[in-house]
């Protein structure tokens, strides 16, 4: 990073959002709860599947602060009782001024049973404290890592209060790098993180200008209702209160959307592709808001979980490609849109 700033007297801001998720996913990727030695009940975490927020290191007079306060939604899977477990553990604020107490987080189990909702309490014992352990640990080391590069050096400063500030910075930084790992921390590192592959570091490191954002809404019917919902033109006209303008399409009369059907909703204000089809499983759709620039588009994928025993089925979303500052915007469209007007028009589910 090239820095113009004459005595390091004025701001200089420096985005950490890109380095901040790589370093979540090489510290987080493959925690598991192995140290309980519960042999019958065990969880993973497998993925980042939501990272928002904002990350900065900053700078004025000399003075390097880290500023950040980021939301997550981690996706874990393993077994219990030799079946199968998927599910999320959502982190709703990671901040610069948090205690290690402060963090709260959200364990939801897809396929709901009661026999499944077991590995909640193990999560809870096992990776929570571990997951504490890291987000504490993230300020010094954010600053350690992307505060060196972000001050004119100290032998072109002339100003005695900035490069008094300027050593004081160099100082703690330097106190952080030289920390050493407690053997009780390493040990317990080596015992219940998996390693985790380069490949797996690098992907979903994504587009610093695009965002991706995750939802589990909950329907009170089976999958193959609420998958149905969402593919069926006159369902779509039903919860949309419109029509379906259906700008390409193999069979224009066919009840359902076919695969690389291009159409339009809320006319014209949305623009949208079926792009993959796995019937009660799985949907995904290119998606676009009319005012975004013509080529760009976003991901919206619904992967269907549903709980027989609970009678309902969670919908997760993951919607990938999103223009950095229309987060809340589709996130609130969807709801707004989509998920409360289908459980009004069909009865689906409880709309607070």
């Amino acid at each position: 990073m090239v820095v113009h700033n004459p005595n390091n007297w004025h701001w200089v801001d420096k985005n950490c959002m890109r380095w901040a998720r790589t370093y979540f996913e090489e510290k987080l990727i493959g925690l598991n709860t192995k140290a309980t030695n519960n042999k019958t009940h065990y969880a993973e975490i497998k993925s980042i599947s939501s990272f928002e927020g904002d990350c900065e290191v900053s700078q004025r007079k000399g003075k390097v602060i880290s500023l950040f306060d980021l939301q997550m939604v981690l996706l874990f899977s393993g077994t219990v009782n030799s079946h199968s477990v998927e599910g999320s553990i959502s982190i709703p604020e990671i901040a610069f001024d948090s205690e290690i107490t402060d963090y709260q987080f959200d364990i939801s189990v897809y396929k709901e049973t009661s026999e499944l909702n077991e590995i909640k309490p193990i999560i809870r014992d096992s990776l929570l404290p571990q997951l504490r352990t890291i987000f504490q640990q993230f300020g010094p080391d954010l600053l350690s890592e992307q505060g060196n590069n972000i001050q004119v050096p100290e032998n072109e400063v002339n100003s005695n209060l900035t490069k008094e500030n300027q050593q004081k910075t160099a100082k703690i930084i330097q106190s952080i790098e030289k920390k050493p790992e407690s053997a009780e921390t390493k040990q317990k590192s080596d015992i219940v993180k998996s390693p985790v592959t380069e490949k797996e570091t690098a992907k979903n490191t994504g587009d610093a200008n695009r965002s991706t954002i995750h939802l589990e809404p909950s329907f009170i019917v089976p999958a193959s209702e609420i998958y149905n919902t969402f593919i069926n033109k006159d369902r779509m006209m039903a919860f949309t209160r419109g029509s379906i303008r259906i700008k390409k399409s193999k069979d224009s009369n066919s009840k359902n959307l076919l695969i690389n059907d291009e159409f339009e909703l809320f006319d014209g204000n949305i623009s949208s592709e079926l792009i993959e089809a796995n019937q009660d499983k799985k949907l995904i759709f290119k998606w676009r808001l009319s005012e975004w620039p013509t080529k760009v588009w976003s991901t919206l994928e619904m992967t269907f979980h549903e709980s027989k025993e609970y009678h309902e089925t969670k919908v997760q979303v993951t919607w990938s490609g999103i223009p950095v500052g229309e987060e809340d915007r589709v996130r609130n469209n969807f709801e707004n849109y989509y998920v409360r007007p289908i459980k009004l028009t069909f009865g689906f589910g409880v709309v607070l």
